[in-house]
């Protein structure tokens, strides 16, 4: 290798090296200055600490996020953002769509060249999921509550606006029962008025602690109507009600999809389910809290299997509800040490109580997907959980990189 090329490999410890005879010849040249009181002294010291940590954010920081910036800018390429005419065009309303999954369902629909309303009010959506959009001309992003009305022309609507995740749920249960009647209340009459089609994002936990495995469209449930995720549970069940109460009285053409659990890219960091928490703790080698032994069950699919799930029951024939999950089950502790596996992790599996009305078993029956949208999950779990573990193991060195930079 020529010496230039030795520089490059090893130009880190060379600015480490570089860094440190700076900062030690800076700060004896101050310090042998004989100080007139202590706070001569302590001023020196502040002096020292400040120009050092602002070298080092010129030096190294600055460049890194400049690097990262263009990395980011560099992914919004609209090329991929087909061309349909007019009449193919459809204007879409996502509600809820700058969350885990609505932003996911916004890429695939600004792909596919159609126009797009996003409308959140970023209780757990955020700005960032959908960026990359703003600024493109099929894109609007709108700043709303939908409790409160909304007028917009359009011509379908995917209604995904809710807290899903317990602790998002469970910080405002009020809330979470608002959005689910008089939210979707109020897009319900938005497609009455503009004769849209309209889906309803429900879900497997409508369920609850089901005494019928696998789970089939046609099962009422046990929910407990009075329990802490009463609010989350039965506010989809109203969800529900209202949109068949629509659909019967006001003629208008629905779709209602049962999400079972889903993960990918984009989940948020705090939302306490499982997929994310386990992987967080695993990168960051911390313990990984299984409630109760971990021999509950559940069923993982990846989101963008349920993002062509919802565009093909949006696009069928078919009104009553549908699974949407992975019939794939395995109990929690499984799904623990996967992720330990997979992120190469040193991490324990420490067992706390589980919380109240925790469903014991949860898997989907998707045989009336199969048939009415010939429809079913198609990403292998093990590739899906690797491809969230390498999303949030950039997402922890971007935060560490934030951190050091406004310290």
């Amino acid at each position: 290798q020529s010496t230039w090329g030795i520089l490059i490999l090893h130009w880190k410890k060379l600015f480490t090296i570089i860094f440190i005879l700076f900062l030690a010849f800076f700060s004896l040249n101050i310090l042998c200055r004989t100080p007139s009181n202590d706070r001569e002294f302590d001023l020196r010291i502040e002096r020292i600490v400040t120009n050092s940590l602002r070298i080092y954010h010129r030096s190294y920081i600055q460049p890194l996020q400049e690097v990262v910036n263009r990395q980011h800018l560099s992914n919004y390429d609209y090329s991929e953002v087909k061309q349909i005419s007019e009449v193919d065009r459809k204007r879409i309303l996502v509600t809820g769509g700058a969350g885990f999954v609505g932003s996911h369902l916004v890429d695939r629909l600004m792909r596919e060249g159609h126009l797009v309303i996003v409308v959140d009010n970023f209780f757990t959506g955020r700005r960032r999921n959908v960026e990359r959009w703003i600024g493109h001309p099929n894109f609007e992003l709108i700043h709303h509550d939908i409790e409160k009305p909304l007028q917009l022309e359009i011509d379908e609507i995917y209604h995904l606006a809710s807290p899903a995740s317990p602790i998002h749920y469970l910080e405002n249960p009020i809330k979470t029962l608002k959005t689910n009647t008089i939210g979707t209340l109020n897009i319900l009459g938005l497609a009455k008025r503009t004769r849209a089609r309209f889906l309803l994002a429900s879900t497997s936990e409508v369920y609850g602690n089901p005494v019928v495995h696998p789970q089939n469209e046609g099962y009422w449930g046990n929910v407990n109507p009075i329990g802490p995720r009463a609010c989350y549970d039965e506010g989809k069940r109203v969800s529900e009600t209202l949109t068949y109460s629509y659909s019967r009285q006001e003629g208008i053409q629905v779709r209602v999809a049962r999400i079972f659990n889903t993960f990918g890219p984009r989940m948020h960091f705090n939302d306490g389910r499982v997929v994310s928490s386990f992987i967080i703790s695993a990168l960051r080698d911390q313990p990984l809290t299984i409630h109760g032994r971990g021999d509950q069950t559940r069923s993982f699919q990846y989101v963008d299997d349920l993002v062509r799930g919802l565009i093909a029951l949006m696009g069928s024939n078919y009104s009553l509800p549908v699974n949407l999950g992975n019939t794939e089950e395995l109990s929690v502790k499984q799904l623990a040490l996967k992720i330990v596996k997979y992120s190469n992790s040193s991490s324990d599996l420490v067992y706390v109580d589980r919380p109240v009305d925790d469903p014991e078993r949860r898997r989907p029956d998707i045989s009336l997907a199969s048939r009415v949208l010939d429809w079913k999950p198609s990403i292998p779990l093990d590739k899906a959980i690797n491809e969230t573990i390498n999303y949030f193991r950039k997402e922890l060195f971007l935060q560490s990189a934030m951190r050091l930079t406004f310290r």
